[in-house]
């Protein structure tokens, strides 16, 4: 085990730098060796952040990742980039022999989920998606609960990215232009599939066990027209250059999915029609209980025996069936944003590095979640036609080697107090 791991960190925008500067900096077995980005001004801005903040090394700042690739003494690169690159760097990574820690999003194509399998299964170096979602308390006593089989035998599940985003792709930068390096708006204007899938599938994911156990069959996807970000630039930004444009992007997207066990998944992407609320609809319906977010901050919890009209009472179940992760980052006020989500899947991630394990959404995890991007895609462009669902797991779905008996396992629930979340 590796007292310190030394990081590349790759990508200085909004998300990157937040996850930087809240929660990579603040942990102490983590050096930041390198900072990389094509933007002079973000590199300049991060450095200045972290000297202020009397962070402990100075970072090497390039504009080249393969700079820090080449580099012996690099034990893993965390990629904060847009969709179109991360699987491409983290293959090359991977290839470096160095860990690959990729944001959330969708795949291009197939075969980008195709390669990524196929260079770990080469290299045995893993590659983690940070799907901090994942790592939510509801989701993670919602798994707990599972697991001790008080839902029964699991029936269906829904998942949504509930979220006007429209106001994030109008932003200006220092000199009042708008800013046109923001990938988003490119996937929105060409593309037309549930590009945001793994917010609400990766929960789903780990309590249906998909890939120990149970694998996702196929799917079938139905998109609404695009108006949303049209109306929003005609009524609120008349002067946008892309004023007048077509865009692809459905302003619904709903995608239902089949299971090898008899499960059902439905997923909802609504991004760009304004809303009341952020919600991620996190249901898991079983026969002898089930969990259900109906909107913001409320989530009910019913077991067999209770009667119908109960309402958000998350409290209550918390005193008997918290994570014994969330228990311990309540305790310890550890850092980051969302709720300790966002610290807690670094740490997961972290972690493995460290103890030289594979991570604990893995490969096959990543490129399942992937995928749904460019299947979903194909689904609505083909007239909403069921596609199947790669196996990429080639056959070790229902015959996979023992998950890691980590504090952070999504598999598995572990305590374990010898293992500090704020080291």
């Amino acid at each position: 085990m590796k007292e310190k791991i030394k990081v590349g960190y790759v990508g200085l925008g909004r998300r990157g730098t937040g996850m930087l500067q809240n929660c990579l900096s603040e942990m102490t077995d983590v050096e930041v060796k390198y900072i990389c980005d094509l933007n002079e001004k973000k590199i300049e801005k991060t450095l200045k952040y972290l000297a202020e903040k009397n962070y402990p090394t100075t970072p090497i700042a390039t504009s080249d990742y393969k700079e820090i690739l080449d580099d012996d003494e690099i034990d893993a690169v965390f990629y904060m980039t847009g969709w179109n690159s991360r699987v491409k760097y983290a293959i090359e990574t991977m290839k470096a022999g160095k860990y690959a820690a990729i944001e959330v999003g969708c795949a291009l194509d197939l075969q980008e989920c195709y390669d990524l399998v196929k260079t770990y299964e080469e290299t045995k170096v893993p590659v983690m998606m940070l799907e901090n979602c994942c790592y939510g308390r509801d989701e993670m006593m919602t798994l707990r609960m599972v697991k001790e089989g008080l839902f029964g035998e699991i029936i269906q599940c829904n998942g949504a990215y509930h979220h006007d985003i429209t106001v994030g792709f109008f932003r200006k930068d220092e000199d009042g232009n708008y800013e046109k390096d923001h990938y988003r708006v490119w996937e929105y204007l060409n593309r037309n599939c549930e590009n945001y899938p793994t917010h609400e599938l990766g929960p789903i994911s780990k309590v249906l066990g998909i890939n120990r156990g149970n694998r996702m069959l196929s799917l079938t996807a139905f998109s609404s027209k695009a108006r949303g970000i049209e109306h929003y630039i005609e009524t609120y930004h008349p002067d946008h250059y892309l004023k007048g444009k077509k865009f692809n992007q459905g302003d619904i997207v709903t995608t239902m999915i089949t299971c090898a066990g008899g499960e059902l998944i439905r997923l909802t992407l609504d991004t760009t029609l304004i809303r009341p609320f952020y919600s991620r609809e996190f249901t898991v319906r079983g026969t002898k209980g089930m969990c259900e977010e109906s909107k913001q901050n409320v989530h009910t919890y019913i077991l067999e025996g209770m009667e119908e009209g109960v309402f958000d009472n998350r409290e209550e179940f918390y005193a008997k069936y918290d994570h014994p992760l969330h228990k311990e980052y309540a305790e310890m006020q550890a850092m980051g944003d969302h709720g300790g989500i966002d610290w807690l899947v670094l740490r997961a991630f972290v972690e493995s590095v460290k103890n030289g394990t594979n991570t604990p959404i893995d490969a096959y995890d990543t490129a399942a979640w992937l995928a749904i991007g460019p299947l979903s895609e194909m689904s609505i462009s083909g007239g909403n036609v069921s596609v199947a669902i790669p196996d990429f797991t080639n056959g070790k779905w229902f015959r996979r080697e023992e998950p890691n008996m980590s504090k952070y396992s999504l598999d598995v629930v572990v305590e374990d107090p010898t293992t500090p979340i704020k080291p």
